[in-house]
């Protein structure tokens, strides 16, 4: 056991040291920076492994500076954005149009960039196979008020469905049960997941996949998770801002170079008990689009998208205008080239 342990350690600290060699342009301009005014950063802790970067920036968030990290509970709803749109925690990866919805209504929230693509997976049963098959059906998702429902409902719009009426809703809180084993049972009709819920339902082969948000067009075309921070968090902390996206992206960039070093930290660190699941998450997710894709275009999608089906009252220009800020994306491009 101390033997595996070690040789454990020794992995996770030669990809550090790794990463450090192609990222010393970064070193010297974080070494240049002053401290972060704060060294405490809140993060809501997600089941999901697709955020795996969050987790991952431990070890480089206290080389940034940052001494205490909490992961906080996202509560029932599994509320991310909406949480640090409170102030009930400082910054959080998240569904690009649920951090839309949580600008809309009335969070204090900026979005700085992409993080991501892809992640989300629908699985049907074999009376159903297209998204315009789901009128009229049953589809599960974990939390109704969280970032599976607000894919889905970003993408019925796309393709002309109305989010409301035409599908039947199955959350974890309206059922009293987990929709993932409602589905598994066949007592509703699809089901809407994140990793580590996919890679659940291929090894238990139950459904089949009708959607793959990281291989289907035109959402692959666009960043998944953003990651948005508190609105005076980032004011009046600019330089751990900026240092705590750093470590995000540099973990991103850990994640796509060595999924299997990613997953292992994950389970090391209790944030998921599949190490297979987790392998196979990392592995699929594209973590190395963050330089090419462009987060502006991301956000106008889908608040297009909600906007012209009533679902949000902000414009999207407006949103882009007054809830993103890319200068520290723009910084880090130069700083972390690949």
């Amino acid at each position: 056991m101390a033997t595996t342990m070690l040789r454990r350690r020794f992995v996770r600290e030669l990809t550090l040291a790794g990463s450090a060699v192609m990222m010393l342009p970064s070193l010297r301009a974080q070494a240049a920076e002053p401290p972060p005014e704060t060294t405490s950063v809140r993060i809501p802790k997600f089941p999901g492994t697709c955020v795996a970067p969050e987790y991952v920036s431990a070890e480089l968030l206290r080389a940034e500076g940052f001494s205490e990290i909490r992961y906080v509970d996202p509560g029932p709803e599994l509320e991310l954005s909406a949480k640090v749109g409170r102030g009930e925690a400082d910054l959080t990866m998240e569904f690009a149009a649920r951090c839309i919805q949580t600008v809309d209504a009335g969070g204090a929230l900026t979005m700085l960039g992409g993080v991501h693509v892809g992640c989300y997976e629908i699985f049907a049963n074999d009376q159903i196979h297209g998204i315009g098959d789901l009128k009229g059906r049953t589809v599960g998702v974990r939390a109704s008020g969280g970032n599976q429902r607000a894919f889905l409902i970003a993408m019925a719009t796309h393709i002309g469905l109305d989010p409301q009426t035409d599908i039947r809703w199955v959350t974890n809180s309206n059922s009293g049960s987990d929709p993932l084993e409602l589905f598994a049972a066949g007592k509703i009709d699809a089901f809407l997941g994140t990793p580590p819920e996919p890679q659940e339902l291929r090894a238990r082969r139950v459904g089949h996949v009708i959607f793959n948000s990281i291989l289907d067009h035109p959402w692959s075309n666009y960043f998944c998770c953003m990651l948005a921070v508190n609105r005076d968090f980032a004011r009046k902390y600019p330089v751990a801002t900026k240092r705590a996206y750093r470590a995000i992206l540099k973990a991103a960039d850990i994640c796509a170079a060595d999924p299997a070093g990613a997953a292992r930290r994950l389970v090391d660190g209790g944030f998921t008990g599949n190490y297979e699941y987790a392998l196979e998450a990392v592995r699929d997710v594209k973590y190395d689009k963050w330089r090419e894709y462009d987060p502006e275009d991301t956000l106008r999608y889908y608040a297009l998208q909600l906007y012209e089906a009533g679902l949000i009252k902000t414009s999207p220009d407006r949103l882009i205008a007054e809830a993103t800020d890319w200068r520290y994306l723009n910084e880090l491009k130069r700083e972390l080239k690949g």
